[in-house]
């Protein structure tokens, strides 16, 4: 079988328009308003972990793919996902310790790539 033929296209546009339009507006709240990164960063993880406890962030990554896992949204939906399954297993102690557990992996990654990232980065205060 040609490898081009078990690909499934209409998902690469899915996951690009959507991953594309959630960095569009991350750009838009950039440049149009006095937040920062990092409040805009927060607002995403925050965002993402309601949609994902109301459970209407599933229907997002399942249209989506990794268009909607990848970017702050699908993180905090993970973190909410794995925090409902720790408190059903394990109790109060799974609101402690189910969302890190779930995104480890993320976390990790994103400590180390940030590390190299600044080491060739050269960060600019934004003016207010």
């Amino acid at each position: 079988m040609d490898f081009f033929q078990t690909i499934d296209w209409m998902q690469i546009v899915r996951c690009f328009v959507v991953g594309g339009l959630i960095c569009i507006l991350g750009q838009i709240l950039i440049d149009k308003t006095k937040l920062t990164p990092a409040r805009i960063l927060v607002t995403f993880v925050t965002t993402g972990v309601i949609l994902g406890a109301l459970g209407i962030y599933k229907y997002v990554i399942d249209f989506a793919g990794c268009g909607a896992t990848v970017p702050l949204f699908g993180f905090g939906a993970n973190l909410a996902k794995g925090t409902i399954e720790a408190v059903q297993s394990d109790g109060l102690l799974g609101a402690f310790i189910g969302g890190i557990k779930a995104s480890a992996g993320g976390i990790a990654a994103a400590v180390f790539f940030g590390y190299l990232a600044s080491l060739v980065a050269k960060p600019k205060i934004k003016k207010q």
